[in-house]
């Protein structure tokens, strides 16, 4: 038996293949099914079982796909009402991959419908848990994200009631020697305080894991509830289509017009001006030229998941890069969000007819009084540290519903924690803003400032 951990950084995921006898069974698989196929032929192995935890909101799965692809099933809890062709597999289900057993438990508390996967070796002795959105290390997965999707909604209070009881009577009862696979690690959306930690072992967890401390349901709920971090608008939109199950990855990015490059007016103003573009490119760059309605979303780590904070579900998009490889890495990262259909045309351009203006950084060190100081931060971020003592508090995912709330009378500094917020602001608010008032993205000063 081997079990396989594969990780995508930019949505802090983790997937799994479990391997035993030339059988190899899937665990919350990503939207790219080739690392999978690429195992698979590495091992001289076939895919037989695609195992769904739950239907994830911030990442779409492949196991449509590879089901299509491999003839493998797919098993997924009755409770998700799943769309596409599959095995109920909820408590008192199992599964024979080679010569182990994989276990179905039902574990609500991040959503109502969600599993988690026991492994047990050929002799019956409990291995490893693939705990998904429920059990992470460090923290639980988050309670607030079923409200108004998936087959069954339940309120933020009631899941984390669940969650509560999921976690002690199910997960503490295991033996402290089995090893916990969680579905993602730090830098998810999907909890709160994710430990960095890849895997850990149900012992370590019971020890320093705060949700499976020693406290009343009510202390638990109360503490799960606090400080839990925004929800990013595709969020809702991916539950939805992971429970229907998405289109072919390769077919899907394929289907997209990429067009090599816009050099003039005349291609600029052929494009729709009700389209916000997404220009990718370095912010030095993009503020020395760049097309109007653009957003400097800058080509970094969290990529995607900004993208669909900023970008509703079914709103068209223009996509632009620097080049070539990182139009296409970039298409397939949107992929990954299931927006790819909403690229109204990719191109690549370092053609613009706009300018950002420069930051007067004198002017507003001898008196901020002179500028309307716009903080993009998180609701905790801002309560951490405060850096200015007057401020509007806006986080960038709510910027563009929320720009009217901002002051037109004075010059407008935008500020964030480290730069690349304010970037994606300052775009935002420049095309949003119709006075005739320059705004300021105050970019990596802020370290220096919030030290």
């Amino acid at each position: 038996m081997e079990i396989k951990q594969f990780e995508d950084k930019n949505l802090a995921h983790y997937s799994y293949a479990i391997i035993s006898n030339g059988e190899i069974a899937l665990v919350d698989p990503a939207r790219d099914p080739q690392p999978y196929y690429d195992f698979a032929t590495s091992r001289k192995a076939k895919i037989t079982a695609v195992i769904e935890t739950h239907p994830h909101a911030d990442f779409v799965s492949s196991h449509l796909e590879i089901s299509k692809h491999t003839g493998a099933n797919i098993y997924v809890s009755k409770l998700v009402s799943a769309e596409y062709e599959h095995v109920s597999f909820d408590e008192g289900d199992a599964l024979m991959i080679g010569s182990v057993t994989l276990k179905a438990l039902n574990t609500p508390g991040h959503s109502p419908d969600s599993i988690s996967v026991l492994l047990l070796d050929e002799n019956g002795k409990e291995i490893a848990v693939f705990s998904g959105d429920t059990l992470f290390i460090g923290d639980c997965g988050r309670p607030d994200l079923r409200e108004q999707a998936g087959a069954i909604t339940a309120a933020r209070s009631e899941l984390a009631k669940q969650m509560y009881h999921t976690l002690r009577n199910k997960f503490i009862p295991l033996s402290d020697s089995v090893i916990v696979y969680p579905a993602h690690g730090a830098g998810s959306l999907c909890g709160k305080g994710l430990s960095d930690a890849a895997s850990s072992t149900m012992g370590a967890e019971k020890l320093s894991n705060w949700s499976l401390g020693n406290m009343s349901e009510t202390d638990f709920v109360n503490s799960l509830l606090q400080d839990q971090p925004y929800v990013p608008k595709y969020f809702l939109h991916d539950v939805t289509l992971n429970k229907k199950g998405a289109a072919d990855f390769t077919k899907s990015i394929q289907s997209l017009e990429i067009r090599d490059t816009i050099t003039c007016a005349g291609c600029a103003n052929s494009l729709n001006p009700n389209y916000i573009i997404i220009d990718t490119r370095p912010e030095a760059i993009f503020k020395a030229s760049h097309l109007k309605n653009a957003i400097n979303l800058m080509n970094d780590l969290k990529f995607e998941t900004w993208l669909g904070s900023i970008i509703d579900p079914n709103e068209k998009f223009y996509l632009q890069a620097q080049n070539e490889t990182e139009l296409n890495t970039l298409i397939k990262r949107i992929a990954k969000i299931g927006y790819e259909n909403q690229i109204e045309l990719a191109f690549i351009s370092e053609f613009g007819n706009e300018a950002s203006p420069m930051f007067p950084a004198e002017e507003f060190e001898l008196s901020t009084e002179n500028f309307t100081i716009v903080d993009l931060r998180t609701a905790a971020e801002r309560v951490a540290k405060k850096i200015f003592s007057r401020s509007y508090h806006i986080p960038l995912a709510e910027l563009r519903e929320r720009y009217p709330e901002i002051p037109t009378d004075k010059p407008i500094v935008v500020h964030c924690a480290g730069g690349y917020r304010s970037a994606a602001g300052a775009s935002i608010l420049s095309s949003k803003v119709k006075a005739k008032i320059p705004v300021y993205d105050f970019s990596e000063r802020i370290k220096q400032v919030a030290q």
